[in-house]
């Protein structure tokens, strides 16, 4: 059982530094503004939009949409290719029985192969899928608590700023670039857009 292990892990590192390379370099890190910017903005609606769209940098990055498939396989780095190796999201969004999540991602980035990890590591549930679909859809999609699993507007906030699984975007590792900005400064944007009304920007 432990030869099968460490071989199909040794499959894992290498078929997960090779697509690393294939990626290229990670791309320019790109900044946030603060929630406070937005305060000249005198119509709440329109300054609840703004904050939202400006929170989309993080959301609809590749560290966020990587996770957040719309299909049954994920997909990684900058340029989102299809993962390799090969696997699918399980019945639990976990992995297949036969390849877990955590037969390759284990509690912690994996430097010398380049290997993402964190101890909860998954793929968002379907209904919690972001490819494919326009900031709008997916600000009303994250609003929906029959989308989202249930989760209130300040259950939202506490993910977004609190959340490790969602820190790990911004410690992604290897040429990963970083998600936008800062955690403490997405979830002061999520904040300040759910005090506005937590208005959604036009499909």
């Amino acid at each position: 059982m432990q030869a099968t292990t460490s071989a199909g892990l040794f499959r894992c590192l290498m078929s997960c530094s090779l697509a690393l390379a294939s990626a290229g370099a990670g791309a320019q890190t790109v900044e946030l503004r603060s929630a406070d910017s937005f305060a000249k903005i005198t119509d709440g609606t329109e300054r609840s939009r703004a904050l939202f769209v400006e929170a989309g940098k993080v959301i609809q990055s590749p560290r966020c949409l990587n996770c957040h498939p719309a299909g049954e396989r994920p997909t990684q780095g900058n340029d989102m290719h299809p993962h390799e190796p090969m696997v699918v999201r399980g019945a639990d969004d976990k992995g297949a029985t036969a390849l877990r999540c955590t037969t390759c991602h284990q509690g912690a980035n994996f430097e010398p192969a380049g290997v993402p990890g964190h101890p909860l590591w998954h793929v968002a549930p379907l209904s919690m899928a972001w490819q494919n679909r326009s900031l709008g859809q997916i600000c009303a999609q994250i609003k929906d608590t029959r989308r989202n699993g249930g989760k209130s507007l300040a259950a939202l906030h506490e993910h977004m700023a609190s959340d490790t699984l969602v820190g790990w975007g911004w410690a992604p590792g290897s040429n990963r670039t970083p998600a936008p900005g800062t955690q403490a400064q997405f979830g002061e944007l999520i904040k300040a857009w759910i005090d506005s009304g937590a208005a959604c920007p036009k499909p």
